[in-house]
C-alpha cells in the first residue's frame, strides 16, 4: 500500500512539474527562442569574416587566453556535466559526484601532456601532428577516422540530453515529438558550424559558458540559503530523503555492490581522467590562439571555470536528492537526466508558481545553450578532421585549395549531424554522462597513446600509430556494442536485445592499456625508419614553438 501511495505521490509531482512548465510555457519558448536567435546572429557575423580556411578551423587564430579558456569551459561542461552529473549525483550519491571529480582532474594531464605541444606541432588537427614525422595518408585516414567516431559518441549524449529537457517543459511524451527535438538540435548545429565556422562557434561557446556559470550559482546560493549555508545540513537531507541513508554518501552504493561494480568504476576513472587530452573537440581548441603561452594559459583559466562549476554539483545533485524524492527524478526521467530543471522550478517555489516556472525556464534554456553550443564544437571538429585530413590530404593529396577544403567541411558537417540525429532517436533512456564518458574511453584508446607517443618516443612509426588507433578503437567501440550499455539491461538502447557479453558498461580498463600496448608493439616491430630526424625536430618544435604556425 505504501509503495502504491510512493509512486502516486511521484507521478503526482511529475504531473505537476509538467503542469507548471505548460502554465509559463510562451516564457520558456521565448527563452529558447531568443538564445537560439542571439547566436545565430552572433554566427552570422562572425561568418561573415571567415575568410579562408585559418579562419573557418582555428579563428584566425585571433583568440586570448582568456577568451580561449572561457570556448573550452564551454567547450566542455557539457550537458553530461550539467544535466548528467546532476542526475547521477542525486541517484547515486557520492558515486555520482566521483563524475565531476574524474572530468576536473583529467585537465591537470591535458594541461601537462598535450596543450603547449600539441599547439606548437600541429595546424588544424590531430592529423598535422601525427603526419609531421610520419606517412601522411595512413595516418591521417587514421586520425580523421577517429576523430569521427569520438565525436559522434559525444553527440549522442548531447542529443539525448536535449531530447529529454524539451520533453519535460513541453508536456511532450510520445516517441515522435522526442524524435523531432533531436531533428531540431541537429539543424541548428549544422547552421552554427557551416556559417559561422571557428569564430562563431567560439563566442557561442564563451556567452554559453557565461550563462551556464551564472544560472549554476543562482541554483547554489538558493539551495544553500534553503539549508543555512550549512553543507552538513544539506547532505543530511539528501541522505535522509534518498531512502538509502548514510551509504548514500559512502563509496560503493552504485560501484561498490559486486566486484563487476568495483571493476566497472576502476575503468570509469581511467577512462574519465585520460580521456580529455585525447578528445578532437578540445584538441582543436588549442590551435585557435596565437602562441603557446596563451594555450597554457586558456588551459588556466579552463580549469579553474570548470573547476568552481564542478564544485557547484554538489549543491544541484545533492539538492535535487534533498528536496525532490527519488520517484520525482526518475518519473521524469529514468536516467535522472531532468533533476537538474526539476531543483531549479522546486527551489524557484514549486511547480505552481511563477518563481518556479522563471527559474525552470532559466535554467533549461541555460541547459539548451549548453547542448547547442557543445555540439556545434563536436561537429567542427569532425568536420574539420575529414576535410582536412581526409579530404584534403588524402583524397586529394594536398592540392585542395582552402575554399574547396573549406566547402568539404561544411558538407561533411550536415553529414555528421544526420548521423547524430539518427543514433540519438535510440538512445533516449541512457544517462548522458554515462554516454560522454564512453566518448572519453574511445578518445583516451585510440587518440592519446598516438599523440604522447607522437610528441615523445623518438621510435614510435607509422606502422605503430596505426596498430594504436585502429586497435584502441575497434576494441572500445566493440567492447561497448556487447556491453549493457546498448543490450541486456532496462536503460539499454536496445533493452530487448541481449547480447551483452562485456559486464563494464565502460570499456577503459581493457581498451586503453591496448591502445598503448600495439602502439609500442607496432612500433618496435615494424621494419620501417622511425624518423628520429623528424621526431628530433618535433621536439624541438613542440616544447619551444619554434616554426610552429
Amino acid at each position: 500500500m505504501s509503495l502504491t501511495h510512493s509512486l502516486a505521490s511521484a507521478q503526482g509531482q511529475v504531473h505537476l512539474a509538467a503542469e507548471g512548465a505548460s502554465q509559463h510555457r510562451t516564457l520558456i519558448v521565448t527563452l529558447f527562442t531568443l538564445f537560439v536567435l542571439l547566436t545565430l546572429g552572433i554566427t552570422v557575423w562572425a561568418g561573415r569574416r571567415t575568410k579562408d580556411a585559418t579562419d573557418f578551423y582555428a579563428g584566425g587564430r585571433q583568440f586570448s587566453g582568456l577568451q580561449n579558456g572561457l570556448a573550452i569551459s564551454g567547450d566542455y561542461m557539457s550537458a553530461a556535466s550539467f544535466l548528467g552529473i546532476a542526475g547521477a549525483i542525486a541517484l547515486s550519491g557520492y558515486d555520482g559526484f566521483l563524475y565531476s571529480i574524474g572530468f576536473l582532474v583529467a585537465w591537470l594531464v591535458a594541461l601537462v601532456l598535450v596543450a603547449e605541444p600539441l599547439r606548437n606541432s600541429g595546424r588544424y588537427t590531430m592529423g598535422d601532428v601525427l603526419a609531421f614525422r610520419m606517412r601522411q595518408r595512413p595516418v591521417r585516414t587514421a586520425a580523421g577516422i577517429s576523430t569521427i567516431i569520438v565525436s559522434i559518441f559525444y553527440l549522442l549524449a548531447q542529443m539525448v540530453g536535449a531530447g529529454a529537457l524539451v520533453a519535460l517543459l513541453l508536456g511532450i511524451t510520445g516517441d515522435t515529438g522526442k524524435n523531432l527535438i533531436v531533428v531540431l538540435v541537429g539543424v541548428v548545429m549544422v547552421l552554427y558550424v557551416t556559417i559561422g565556422g571557428m569564430k562563431g562557434t567560439t563566442w557561442v561557446q564563451m556567452i554559453k559558458a557565461c550563462l551556464l556559470i551564472g544560472g549554476t550559482l543562482i541554483v547554489t546560493v538558493l539551495v544553500f540559503h534553503k539549508f543555512n549555508y550549512n553543507l552538513s545540513s544539506l547532505l543530511g537531507a539528501a541522505a535522509e530523503n534518498s531512502g538509502k541513508g548514510a551509504a548514500f554518501l559512502e563509496p560503493g552504493l552504485k560501484y561498490g555492490v559486486t566486484t563487476t561494480s568495483k571493476i566497472d568504476f576502476i575503468s570509469l576513472g581511467l577512462a574519465l581522467v585520460l580521456g580529455t587530452a585525447g578528445l578532437p573537440h578540445i584538441l582543436i581548441r588549442f590551435y585557435t590562439v596565437p602562441t603557446a603561452k596563451a594555450a597554457r594559459k586558456s588551459v588556466n583559466w579552463a580549469i579553474g571555470i570548470i573547476g568552481v562549476f564542478y564544485l557547484m554539483t554538489i549543491a544541484l545533485g545533492f539538492g535535487a536528492a534533498a528536496l525532490l524524492s527519488q520517484k520525482t527524478i526518475t518519473g521524469s526521467d529514468p536516467a535522472g537526466n531532468t533533476a537538474a530543471p526539476l531543483l531549479a522550478q522546486e527551489i524557484g517555489g514549486g511547480a505552481d508558481s511563477t518563481g518556479g516556472a522563471i527559474l525552470l525556464a532559466m535554467i533549461s534554456a541555460v541547459a539548451f545553450a549548453t547542448i547547442l553550443a557543445v555540439v556545434a564544437g563536436l561537429t567542427l571538429a569532425s568536420s574539420s578532421s575529414f576535410a582536412h585530413d581526409l579530404y584534403a590530404n588524402v583524397i586529394r593529396k594536398g592540392k585542395a585549395t582552402d575554399k574547396e577544403e573549406v566547402s568539404a567541411a561544411r558538407i561533411s558537417s550536415v553529414v555528421i549531424g544526420a548521423v547524430a540525429i539518427g543514433l540519438g532517436i535510440f538512445a533516449g533512456g541512457l544517462n548522458v554522462a554515462g554516454l560522454v564518458a564512453l566518448a572519453f574511453a574511445v578518445a583516451a584508446s585510440a587518440n592519446l597513446p598516438t599523440i604522447l607517443y607522437s610528441l615523445f618516443w623518438k621510435r614510435f612509426t607509422t606502422q605503430g600509430a596505426l596498430w594504436s588507433i585502429y586497435g584502441g578503437l575497434i576494441s572500445s567501440v566493440v567492447l561497448v556494442l556487447f556491453s549493457p550499455v546498448v543490450t541486456g539491461a532496462e536503460t539499454s538502447m536496445f533493452p530487448d536485445a541481449d547480447i551483452a557479453v562485456f559486464p563494464l558498461s565502460n570499456p577503459g580498463l581493457i581498451s586503453i592499456p591496448l591502445g598503448f600496448l600495439l602502439g609500442w608493439l607496432g612500433s618496435v616491430v615494424s621494419k620501417e625508419d622511425s624518423a628520429v630526424e623528424k621526431h628530433a625536430e618535433l621536439e624541438v618544435r613542440s616544447l619551444t614553438g619554434h616554426g610552429a604556425l
